[in-house]
């Protein structure tokens, strides 16, 4: 497995290596102006270590990591007018989205792909307030590892009262040196437990602590935007809900031990109180790979003087529900979706472009991981499992792999009911589920959005080798 560990800025030198909309927001009372964003794709200079270190050549939506913030509110058209300046052909896939599936910027299953000095505009309305983002859909692995990646926020109609509002984009970026990007496409990224990286950051750099008010109420929004790497965030001295996981709300709730696990593509909303004394520093930190990997994210610093307030802010935390139809659970249709393959695995064989071959053979193709038996050759293939319109689907996914997998569905949002046969705490709507070596979880959704939708792991390079299918809502 790849180091996980984070460089500090001492070890840093030593370091190498729009058409229908799905069920719209019954909230509109009236017609809103459609939001209209440029959005462009093209080489660009970050400063990402900063400091004395050199700036890093990156891939970057409009000039910079992460790219612009869209912004607009629920049920408010959106349109983004896509030019693409990169040397080779990209497409923008809206992460958590339920929209029309054209739109949905998967090359070769919901679009063609959007060619070198090419443009595409996409339009649709989203029907879910919450935290969304945008990244690529050709060579993810190395398209969105090299910077392209943006927040997509759509506000709520009545938001939560709070102070103040952050968002952290989270990522790792695996450097040389001299602050370069190192190159893709290593064996032990695709067969293992993906590009992890050396250097993590927040915003598009090294963060650094923030300042805050004691007594100050903040709403904090996170997105993992990291290639594989999964960040199990422990918030120290704070007081802290989890109000929406994926962009939809969930019961309020503080995770066990003020830690929140997030992996790839996976977002969360809190609501903190800064409940420390002027002067003290309450720390983040992240230990999911355990003790010998844990570092200090960064601080939020409580600034010296009175507390904004002896109390807790007295406001409603809890977010309004999204319009997500409820699957009906005596009524719906089984699936069952079975991961395999990697290095230290059990998988002997499996078909690739409709042959049998074993794993040498496969790993000569660049395929090592398999669902249901097959290694996806392309996003255009044969559906694994096909539901009528309107059907809900109860899904059971196994990993039978000795690595964890985040699996995400495109286009539909779904609940997640248990994990290793334990029912799920509160039954959060989500559109990845994150499933630990040699365990189970179960997900139930309705078929509510026509398409063929994209079904893989957003761990990048186990997506790139083979573990993908299709859902196709008739």
């Amino acid at each position: 497995m790849s180091n996980p560990s984070h460089l500090s800025r001492r070890r840093f030198l030593q370091a190498s290596a729009a058409a229908a909309v799905v069920r719209p927001w019954s909230g509109l009372r009236a017609a809103e102006p459609v939001a209209i964003f440029p959005l462009r794709a093209a080489p660009a200079i970050a400063s990402i270590v900063g400091g004395e270190y050199p700036d890093t050549a990156v891939w970057a939506y409009g000039g910079i990591v992460p790219g612009p913030e869209i912004r607009v509110r629920q049920g408010q058209p959106l349109q983004v007018a896509f030019d693409n300046r990169l040397d080779e052909a990209t497409t923008v896939h809206w992460h958590g989205m339920r929209l029309p599936n054209a739109m949905d910027g998967v090359p070769e299953l919901t679009q063609p792909p959007v060619p070198a000095g090419g443009r595409f505009t996409y339009e649709f309305t989203p029907p879910d307030a919450g935290t969304y983002w945008y990244h690529p859909h050709v060579r993810a692995s190395s398209q969105q590892g090299r910077g392209l990646y943006g927040a997509l926020i759509i506000e709520e109609a009545e938001p939560p009262k709070v102070d103040r509002e952050l968002l952290w984009v989270l990522d790792d970026w695996r450097l040389t040196e001299t602050a370069e990007i190192a190159g893709f496409g290593g064996g032990m990224d695709f067969s293992h437990g993906g590009r992890i990286g050396n250097t993590v950051t927040v915003n598009g750099r090294r963060p650094d602590d923030v300042a805050v008010q004691a007594g100050e109420r903040i709403r904090l929004r996170l997105i993992n935007t990291a290639n594989a790497r999964t960040f199990g965030l422990r918030f120290k001295d704070v007081e802290m809900r989890v109000i929406a996981l994926d962009g939809h709300p969930v019961t309020l709730h503080t995770p066990v031990d003020n830690r929140l696990t997030l992996a790839s593509g996976q977002r969360a909303d809190l609501i903190i109180d800064m409940a420390a004394k002027p002067g003290h520093a309450a720390v983040v930190s992240d230990d999911h790979y355990g003790d010998r990997y844990a570092y200090d994210l960064l601080a939020f610093t409580h600034q010296p003087g009175p507390a904004l307030r002896d109390s807790p802010l007295d406001a409603a935390m809890k977010l309004p529900d999204n319009p997500v139809k409820e699957p009906d659970l005596n009524d719906a249709q089984a699936a069952r979706v079975t991961i395999d393959g990697g290095a230290m695995g059990n998988m002997r064989d499996a078909v690739y472009k409709g042959q049998s071959m074993g794993v040498r053979e496969l790993w000569s193709h660049g395929k090592i991981w398999t669902l249901n038996g097959i290694a996806a050759d392309r996003p255009d293939m044969s559906p694994i499992v096909t539901l009528p319109q309107g059907r809900s689907c109860r899904m059971t996914i196994r990993n039978d792999t000795g690595w964890p997998h985040p699996m995400h569905l495109h286009g539909l949002a779904f609940r997640v009911l248990s994990r290793g046969g334990v029912p799920e705490p509160y039954r959060p709507w989500t559109d990845t589920v994150l499933l630990a070596p040699n365990k189970t979880a179960e997900i139930a959704f309705v078929a509510d959005n026509p398409g063929d939708w994209l079904f893989h792991c957003h761990i990048l390079e186990h997506h790139a080798a083979g573990m993908s299918s299709v859902v196709r809502v008739s």
